[in-house]
């Protein structure tokens, strides 16, 4: 087992910031999933609601710089300002990208370095004049020396706290999904610096890459079997396909063309189109295929860590994910009577890695999710350092260790959620399967209701 005894951090790891500490659990700082800015303090909503009080008493530098308060995460070294005569200097990160800004009395501007382009190649050029028209707020731009940049401004007037919010929502999110994919894809472009940041252990990238290969390989061998049939039920090996493309996007947490590849396969299924199922089942398949033909090194570039300050899923109540479980939970109830029981857990594994994918849930339904896929996936989280007790000696379920982590769950977010008490008696331990279904009715029976 290849322990990452490196990575382990002496001070509070974002998995202790995230999801608490637990003296039984040693934690190293590796981040999972997509960041979610969902979780503003009570401190940064004071911040915004001063924000738009300043502003609309005119004192528009003032409103600025509690609105950065707002953006600000503690946890994610993600934005800083100053104050410099009568500007106001700021610059923040969204992913590997770094935007700058300045606000005056009289307009409020921002932009971010994309690449910088060797030969005006129409292919990009293209590429983001298309961008551009479904841009709101910023819009695409090539510098006088070449340099692919997206831009945003506003005269103070019209530059209320809500439009900052947005606009640099729009430009931060779009600039950091375009380098990495137009770098990748035209080599006449370049990146305009190195990225300084996010350098992870090579002993992480190689257990990442091994869990991406060994997966994706199972999937393939479980679709070969043929039993049943994938053109006769090709929505059973959807829930295969895309369940692995979910765990993949939020345990391996990768940039780039992988990441582009895993939402793609997402946009396949889910196109409405003429496209038959079982030919969105062989496109998926391929693009699977991609990432196994992938060079190792390449995969290893798009593994580095992150700081953002925008979160791109929607968040949501825990009325959405018990709607989630309800919609797609009993789809598992077929394969299950078939005796095909990896089909069967691809179910609960496509609701947990559909609601991380999609949403930014309830912290506690949050917490459960991460739980459920350290219970599933035991030897990635032990390879990646993790003290994860929750596997027997003989493969089977840890019961007391598995129950004890739900119950601290419930423990630390009872503050804000008084009625939080997971029914972990009705958990049946006597399979896998078995167990991933009971689990999620117990995360769609939580009493996530909070006191007025």
């Amino acid at each position: 087992m290849l322990l990452l005894a490196l990575i382990l951090s002496p001070n509070m790891s974002f998995f202790n910031r995230l999801f608490g500490s637990d003296k039984n659990i040693q934690a190293p700082d590796i981040p999972f999933g997509r960041y979610t800015d969902a979780y503003k303090t009570d401190l940064q909503q004071r911040a915004f609601d001063r924000s738009l009080e300043l502003f609309d008493e005119g004192r528009h530098l003032e409103a600025y710089e509690a609105f950065m308060s707002y953006l600000k995460d503690n946890q994610a070294d993600n934005i800083e300002w100053r104050k410099k005569d009568d500007t106001l200097e700021f610059e923040f990160w969204q992913g590997s990208q770094h935007i700058t800004g300045t606000a005056t009395a009289e307009k409020v501007k921002a932009e971010s370095r994309i690449a910088r382009a060797d030969d005006l190649n129409v292919g990009f050029l293209r590429r983001l004049m298309e961008a551009n028209f479904n841009l709101k707020f910023s819009r695409f731009a090539l510098a006088p020396d070449n340099i692919l940049t997206i831009l945003f401004d506003t005269h103070v007037t019209d530059g209320s706290p809500y439009k900052l919010l947005y606009a640099l929502r729009e430009l931060a999110i779009h600039a950091d999904k375009q380098d990495d994919l137009l770098l990748d894809e035209f080599k006449t472009l370049s990146p305009v610096q190195e990225r300084t940041y996010g350098d992870i252990p090579e002993a992480e990238k190689e257990v990442k890459y091994n869990f991406l290969h060994r997966k994706i390989e199972e999937v393939f061998a479980e679709m070969d079997k043929a039993k049943p049939d994938p053109n006769t039920y090709p929505g059973t090996f959807a829930y295969l396909l895309l369940s692995l493309a979910f765990k993949l996007d939020y345990l391996v947490r990768p940039e780039g063309f992988m990441m582009d590849t895993l939402e793609r396969i997402h946009g396949i299924y889910f196109a409405k189109n003429d496209r038959t199922p079982q030919v969105k089942v062989t496109s998926i398949r391929k693009e699977l295929h991609k990432l196994l033909d992938r060079p190792k090194e390449a995969l290893f570039k798009e593994m580095y860590r992150t700081r953002s300050t925008f979160g791109i899923n929607p968040a949501v109540n825990h009325d959405s994910i018990v709607s989630l479980i309800e919609g797609e939970l009993p789809n598992m109830e077929w394969p299950l009577q078939q005796n095909y029981e990896a089909l069967a857990l691809a179910v609960p594994q496509y609701v947990a890695g559909f609601a991380l994918f999609h949403y930014a849930p309830p912290k506690p339904d949050r917490e459960l999710f991460h739980l459920f896929f350290q219970i599933m996936e035991p030897a990635f989280f032990s390879g990646l350092g993790f003290n994860v007790p929750y596997a027997g000696a003989n493969g089977s379920l840890n019961r007391s260790e598995i129950t004890k982590r739900i119950k601290n769950i419930a423990e630390r977010n009872r503050s804000h959620f008084p009625y939080l008490r997971p029914q972990v008696e009705r958990l049946d331990f006597a399979s896998p399967v078995l167990f991933a279904r009971s689990y999620l009715l117990m995360i769609k029976e939580l009493n996530l209701t909070k006191d007025v």
